[in-house]
């Protein structure tokens, strides 16, 4: 019995992620919209957008290949599987073991690795120039994020998520300049990631500087929807990690009763719709970059990591 209801919390915990992803999307549209004095679009638009596109016939180019009808579903699938491993409203379901950094960092280097494919599968100008950009930012953003993790780790102990949010809540962790790099690290990687402002800009669609969107223009139909889907749960993932590592108050911990579970999802919530208002406010407070002058803003996520890192190891001998 006991079995079976931790499968059921991770089951549900699967399906809240993946309801919630357009949601955020739109509350940070929505938000946005606000901040510069207009309505903006409705917070329910995004769910509207996915029928209206799964509604539509996907036109596929006559020279694209078996696996470019197959990419939308495999990055999606990368997405979700990474996502639904984080601990969002509690620690300790039944597949918290496999919530590691470092495999979720492969999943979703596996998951921009077939999206960079599918923007040259045509070969249209536009998806190579979208996918050379975004391997150049892998690059960087890609260390950056094993740096964090392993500053996290030299910190807590471990690199499991619910070990980590454990930590996080114990009062042994104190106050710490590793932590505070980190964090930052993390939110740059997550804004680059996420192609957001000012690494992209998600809402337009200008050839010479989009770098997401130039990998994704051949898709149409149900295929779209998975990828934007998929680009929903990417933004949803990294705003659960930040939380779950940084703010991971209100997280049941294992063998948590209902009432205990129901107040975690309460403060998940409250903790979604904070990270999208921030994220509303820091895209209307800044300009978007230069393509070139992206990676030098990813590299100081690296840079961060790497003083994390370091810092940790001199505390140690110290």
């Amino acid at each position: 019995m006991a079995t079976l209801e931790s499968l059921a919390i991770q089951i549900v915990e699967m399906l809240v992620v993946l309801a919630v992803a357009p949601l955020l999307t739109g509350f940070v549209r929505k938000v946005k919209a606000r901040l510069l004095g207009k309505r903006g679009p409705p917070l329910l638009q995004p769910y509207r957008d996915m029928v209206k596109l799964t509604k539509k016939e996907a036109v596929v180019a006559e020279s694209a290949s078996w696996l470019f009808r197959a990419i939308p579903y495999l990055v999606f699938a990368a997405t979700w599987v990474a996502a639904s491993l984080i601990p969002t409203f509690g620690a300790g379901l039944m597949f918290s073991w496999s919530a590691d950094m470092i495999a979720i960092t492969a999943l979703l280097g596996s998951a921009r690795f077939f999206l960079a494919l599918a923007g040259m599968e045509v070969g249209t100008s536009f998806g190579g120039i979208g996918a050379s950009r975004e391997m150049m930012f892998a690059t960087l953003a890609e260390p950056a994020m094993l740096m964090i993790v392993f500053s996290l780790a030299l910190v807590a102990g471990s690199t499991q998520l619910s070990t980590v949010a454990a930590f996080m809540l114990s009062p042994a962790v104190g106050v710490r300049v590793s932590l505070g790099l980190a964090m930052v690290g993390l939110v740059i990687v997550a804004i680059a990631e996420n192609a957001r402002i000012p690494v992209d800009n998600p809402a337009t669609h200008l050839e010479l500087t989009m770098v997401h969107e130039a990998m994704v223009l051949e898709y149409s139909g149900r295929h779209l929807a998975m990828i934007e889907l998929s680009a929903q749960l990417k933004l949803v993932l990294y705003v659960s990690m930040i939380a779950c590592i940084f703010v991971p108050f209100g997280l049941a911990p294992p063998g948590a009763i209902p009432r205990a579970l129901l107040i975690g999802a309460a403060a998940y919530f409250v903790k979604l719709a904070g990270a999208g208002a921030l994220l509303a406010l820091f895209e209307t407070s800044v300009a978007k970059m230069r393509v070139f002058r992206a990676p030098d803003f990813i590299g100081v996520a690296l840079m961060l990591g790497l003083l994390a890192t370091l810092l940790r190891f001199v505390s140690r001998e110290m």
